[in-house]
């Protein structure tokens, strides 16, 4: 056996034996094993007892406010100091405005997820007991060094033996130990320690634990990982402008990951991308837009869209790389999203409360009336005056004040969402100052509702255009204006579905309101048709209107034809 072999069988033991988090299964190994968890437990109480200490001597001595960027500051250093574990809390809780106060989140932002690299004879060693072949018979060249290390692996460049160039991503050793070791204290310490923190949790904190120790379990999975990008690509399949990597599955296992070599440039290399002749509005736009079709369309979506993780390519391309942080959303909950974002640029709070309350925000049975005004008073300020006033960190700061006044919690998916969002809108502002990510996400939303393609969606939008029984014309008026803003989108299609909805069993509602709204208090409402024609009208030529209506009753049936013949 060789040295590495054998610094790496030593160091991969104690084996905790299995692959998903398992908080059960975690604590009968551990509970028989308190040798293994005390020091590790000493540890952790050391640096933290020492920070508590501080936070009494600073109040005790009316020092709080004046030190309390060097306790940020402090706790910070203590999750870094402590490993792979607490770097991820720690980046996890910087989307958790609802969890930490806003000192605190600013410095925990800053969190980088970047450590030294491990010893390169050991991940080599890895590479050979996972594949269970020397490297040389897996990889032509290999780099001698790690082009990249963060906290839960390394990465080197290499050449297979067919000739194409990958990236190998190789997992730290003693890895899924230290990580159970970890959330086996941090789920044994929240049983009691939950009732003094000042947290705001509305659910159980183990239960948090238990969900934090879900993702990680999973991000350190790479077949997981894998199998993430390929469903990823999948869904972006026809879209020319996101390039995924292929995975080399041959050469993958739990704790090695071969994929194809990405070329481009980072999304923080401003410079780079600049004297490449890169627009950084396009590449603006091509990342909000899939992190929209992410959310609202797919509803599989990125979770950790930093700077080492994006790239733009040479062709043009959205290139995104690790796949270990994704989550899914359901259904209802993108319609929610998609209908919120609308109800918010169009100032209804009410509408908005109740959306929360969809989205988990706030709990079923909460009287939203005292936090409308508080809303309006939030999000109208976040939003200012326009549209394109719009910055989504500034409402999650002004929102993060809320949520020590009201009952609100953040849904764990939303943390993720958060992050992803507050993320991409970074490193846009970064490539243009002046960027404000609704001027392309409100664009697409009202496109994605105007074609309504589910009964869902549908639903979503006639509670919009409709509001205490009386048809909004300014609000379709809006959603149509700002949808044809978008290049990408073709009223003609709109236009077509609207009108099958129109004649069909489900639309008889809407024909009713539609009359009434055109008649609405004695006056015909010709002057808001105009507006809304003025609008549209470029876009309606005599052969595409003959090719629409042509397309709609050809899937018109009798049935139809008898909804909405009116029945004596």
């Amino acid at each position: 056996m060789s040295q590495h072999s054998a610094l790496l069988a030593k160091d991969t033991a104690p084996k905790i034996p299995l692959w998903r988090y398992d908080y059960e299964a975690i604590a009968r190994y551990y509970n028989f094993r308190p040798w293994l968890y005390i020091w590790r437990s000493l540890t952790i109480v050391w640096y933290f007892g020492n920070f508590i200490l501080h936070l009494l001597f600073d109040h005790w001595y009316d020092q709080t406010d004046r030190n309390k960027g060097k306790r940020a500051n402090e706790i910070r250093e203590i999750l870094t100091r402590l490993g792979p574990t607490f770097i991820k809390v720690g980046q996890a809780l910087s989307t958790r405005p609802d969890l930490i106060k806003r000192n605190y989140l600013d410095e925990l932002i800053k969190l980088q997820d970047q450590l030294p690299p491990f010893d390169n004879g050991l991940a080599f060693s890895i590479i050979e007991m996972e594949l269970g072949r020397p490297i040389d018979e897996i990889y032509r060249e290999i780099s001698p060094h790690p082009i990249a290390a963060a906290s839960l692996g390394q990465v080197y460049r290499a050449i297979l033996h067919t000739g194409e160039e990958v990236a190998v991503k190789v997992q730290r050793p003693n890895l899924r130990p230290l990580l159970s070791l970890d959330l086996y204290i941090m789920r044994w310490g929240a049983s009691w320690i939950a009732p003094f923190l000042p947290l705001n949790l509305g659910h159980n904190l183990n239960l948090i634990v238990d969900e934090f120790g879900t993702k990680l379990f999973e991000e350190i999975d790479y077949l997981n990982e894998g199998r993430n990008a390929e469903k990823f690509a999948t869904n972006f399949l026809n879209d020319p402008e996101v390039k995924v990597p292929c995975i080399y599955w041959r050469y993958t296992n739990h704790k090695v990951l071969t994929l194809e070599w990405i070329n481009g440039y980072k999304l923080n290399d401003i410079d780079g991308m600049k004297a490449a002749g890169f627009n950084p509005d396009e590449i603006i736009r091509i990342g909000v837009t899939s992190g929209l079709k992410q959310l609202l369309e797919h509803g599989f979506f990125h979770a950790d869209p930093h700077p080492g993780n994006l790239f733009a390519t040479s062709e043009g391309q959205m290139a995104y790389i690790d796949f270990g942080m994704m989550d899914q959303l359901e259904e209802e909950t993108k319609e929610t999203i998609a209908s919120s974002v609308v109800q918010l640029i169009n100032k209804d709070y009410n509408a908005l409360a109740r959306d929360f309350i969809t989205l988990g925000f706030l709990a079923p049975n909460t009287d939203i009336t005292p936090i409308i005004p508080a809303l309006e008073k939030v999000f109208s300020k976040a939003v200012g005056e326009k549209v394109s006033d719009f910055n989504f960190k500034t409402i999650t700061d002004e929102f993060s004040e809320l949520m020590y006044e009201y009952p609100f919690r953040v849904p764990a998916k939303f943390a993720l969402i958060i992050r992803s969002l507050v993320t991409q809108e970074g490193l846009a502002l970064s490539l243009n100052p002046n960027f404000k990510i609704v001027e392309v996400s409100y664009p697409y939303i009202s496109g994605r509702l105007l074609t309504g393609e589910s009964p869902q969606l549908r639903r979503r939008l006639l509670d919009i255009l409709f509001k205490d029984g009386k048809f909004q014309w300014q609000r379709l008026e809006n959603m149509i204006s700002i949808a044809r803003s978008d290049n990408q989108f073709d009223l003609l299609p709109t236009a077509q579905i609207g009108i099958q909805f129109l004649l069909s069993p489900e639309g008889r509602y809407l024909r009713n309101q539609l009359l009434i709204a055109l008649t609405e208090n004695e006056r015909l409402h010709t002057e808001e048709v105009q507006r809304i024609w003025s609008l549209v009208k470029d876009e309606f030529k005599p052969q595409k209107i003959f090719d629409v209506a042509l397309n709609t009753f050809r899937n018109f049936s009798t049935n139809n034809v008898a909804a909405i013949i009116p029945k004596e």
